[in-house]
């Protein structure tokens, strides 16, 4: 581990525990509300953000946190070089339908790049982590263990694709002349995260995302060997006014 970096253990213990307050509530009735961007919200989001946000501070004294409800009541930190950037529930959706496609999501920037990262699927057993240059891990049922991109298969590419947004025709458009073996829809970050296991190939997405909905994944895809680009071809970068995120292409081994 990059001395310089927080701990990416004691992450995982923060991204764990924030996933048990999660499930406490999935496990139980729950209320929806909408927000100002007619989004979703439930106690879920707001008790698993209230124990990450203090639990980052206290892991790296100074370090400014963005986290998404936090933004969107207008109180996330003012952002330096290098800050936190957390989705306490992402797929928000996928816990309303309660198919357990949901994640926590916690990245660590630095000069405009993830290069930590933790995600964190507690309806799935899953959790999975990266650090920029050093590797990726998950951690599941059958253990921890590393884990890598994959070639693409001959038989084609593996896409997968946002179970709750996206446009279909937009989809078809970029995929036009390429050699895709299956599509399959899935909810959060999880794709990011099904590229860097070498479980998929390339996730485009051509529909909004909020910088915290995906930090933490492209940060444990690049540990593995991925990389995600714009659709110009440029790295995707964070702490962009307003923090949300232009269209763009995950990829494992395929080129985009």
């Amino acid at each position: 581990m990059n001395p310089t970096l927080p701990d990416l253990d004691a992450l995982a213990q923060i991204v764990r525990k924030a996933g048990a307050i999660v499930m406490t509530i999935y496990n139980s009735g729950f209320d929806v509300r909408s927000k100002a961007d007619a989004t979703p919200v439930t106690e879920a989001d707001e008790r698993a953000e209230a124990f990450i946000v203090p639990a980052l501070r206290a892991l790296a004294p100074g370090v400014p946190v963005v986290a998404e409800e936090m933004a969107a009541r207008g109180q996330a930190d003012a952002i330096g070089r290098r800050f936190w950037l957390v989705d306490p529930l992402d797929g928000t959706r996928e816990f309303i339908k309660r198919n357990g496609e949901f994640t926590v999501n916690v990245a660590l920037i630095e000069d405009g790049l993830p290069v930590l990262g933790v995600v964190g699927a507690p309806a799935l057993g899953r959790l999975f982590a990266g650090v920029r240059g050093q590797g990726a891990w998950v951690d599941d049922e059958q253990g921890r263990r590393a884990i890598r991109v994959r070639p693409v298969p001959a038989e084609g590419l593996s896409v997968v694709a946002s179970r709750s947004h996206g446009d279909a025709q937009a989809l078809d458009r970029f995929l036009a002349g390429r050699k895709v073996a299956r599509l399959v829809n899935a909810g959060s970050s999880l794709k990011l995260c099904q590229l860097a296991a070498g479980e998929a190939d390339l996730y485009p997405r051509l529909g909004r995302t909020m910088e915290w909905d995906i930090a933490a994944g492209h940060a444990v895809l690049v540990a593995a060997g991925g990389q995600v680009h714009t659709l110009d071809g440029q790295p995707l970068r964070y702490g962009k006014p307003g923090f949300e995120n232009p269209h763009f292409v995950a990829s494992g081994g395929a080129s985009t």
